[in-house]
């Protein structure tokens, strides 16, 4: 059986690959984000009921586009309606 020490060094660089993976991860996430939603992705994302999210297009807080039979809502569009509605 062989022994092996870890030094500070080593636990040093152990912690900095660690984070460079995640930060790898949470970067590649990002770029994940879908440009479109749909009506359900966004009621879950918002949580809210179908009848407020048509009040939401209604009085036009929040843009959508219709194709075909269904409606689609840009990610970015509902980033600032929430940054609008920060306190």
């Amino acid at each position: 059986m062989s022994l092996e020490v870890l030094t500070k060094e080593d636990l040093q660089q152990f912690k900095i690959e660690l984070l460079e993976s995640i930060e790898n991860l949470l970067q590649g996430k990002k770029t994940e984000e879908k440009l479109w939603l749909r009506t359900s992705e966004v009621r879950k994302l918002l949580n809210i009921s179908s009848g407020t999210l048509q009040n939401l297009r209604i009085n036009g807080t929040l843009p959508y586009s219709k194709i075909g039979g269904t409606l689609y809502y840009n990610y970015k569009d509902i980033q600032t309606l929430l940054m609008d509605c920060k306190h």
